[in-house]
C-alpha cells in the first residue's frame, strides 16, 4: 500500500512539474517575438498545441490555466507586458480573446487523435489553432468595434505564419505521440 501512495505521489509530483515548466516556457515563448509584417509574432501558439499533443487536455489546459492566471494577478508572462501592461488590465485588453483560445485549442489538441495520417493531423491542429483565432477576431470586435477591418487587424498577418508552425508540428506529431507515452 505504501508503494502504490508512493507511485501517486511521484506521478502527481511529476504532472505538477510538468505545468509549472510548461507555463514558463509559454511564458519563454510569449516573450521571443519574431519579425513579422506588419505585426511582430510570437511562438505561443505553437507552444499551446504543442503542449496539447505532448501531454493530452488535462494537462495542456492546466497549463495554459495556469500561465493565465500568472499575467492576471500581475507577471509579466503575456507578450507586451510589461511594456503595455500587467494584469487584469492587460488582460482585459485586445488579446483577451486570442489568450481565451488558448484554452480551447490547448483542449483540443489534447483531445484529438494524432495517431492517422499526416493530412488528418494538419487538419485537426489548423482546427485546433483556428479556435484562437475565432475567440480572439469576436473579443476584438466587441472591444474596438465591428466597424473595423477585424479580420485584417486579428488574423490575416498571422495566417501564414500559423501554416508554418502547424506544418512543423504535423511532422513532429509522430516523434511527440512516442514521447506523450513514456509520459504516462
Amino acid at each position: 500500500m505504501e508503494i502504490v501512495k508512493s507511485i501517486n505521489t511521484q506521478k502527481i509530483v511529476k504532472k505538477i512539474s510538468v505545468i509549472i515548466i510548461g507555463s514558463i516556457i509559454l511564458t519563454l515563448s510569449a516573450k521571443i517575438k519574431i519579425p513579422f509584417y506588419p505585426v511582430p509574432m510570437t511562438m505561443q501558439t505553437f507552444v499551446v498545441l504543442f503542449l496539447g499533443i505532448s501531454f493530452g487536455y488535462k494537462i495542456a489546459f492546466a497549463t495554459v490555466s495556469l500561465y493565465l492566471l500568472e499575467g492576471i494577478i500581475g507577471l509579466p508572462v503575456f507578450s507586451n507586458s510589461p511594456e503595455k501592461g500587467v494584469g487584469l488590465i492587460y488582460f482585459t485588453g485586445p488579446t483577451m480573446g486570442y489568450l481565451i483560445g488558448f484554452l480551447f485549442a490547448a483542449l483540443l489538441s489534447g483531445y484529438f487523435d494524432f495517431k492517422k495520417n499526416i493530412l488528418l493531423i494538419f487538419l485537426k491542429l489548423v482546427l485546433s489553432v483556428s479556435v484562437i483565432y475565432v475567440f480572439g477576431i469576436l473579443w476584438l470586435g466587441t472591444l474596438i468595434g465591428w466597424d473595423k477591418p477585424i479580420f485584417d487587424l486579428g488574423a490575416k498577418p498571422f495566417l501564414l505564419a500559423e501554416l508554418f508552425k502547424i506544418l512543423i508540428l504535423t511532422l513532429i506529431t509522430k516523434k511527440i505521440i512516442l514521447f506523450r507515452r513514456s509520459f504516462r
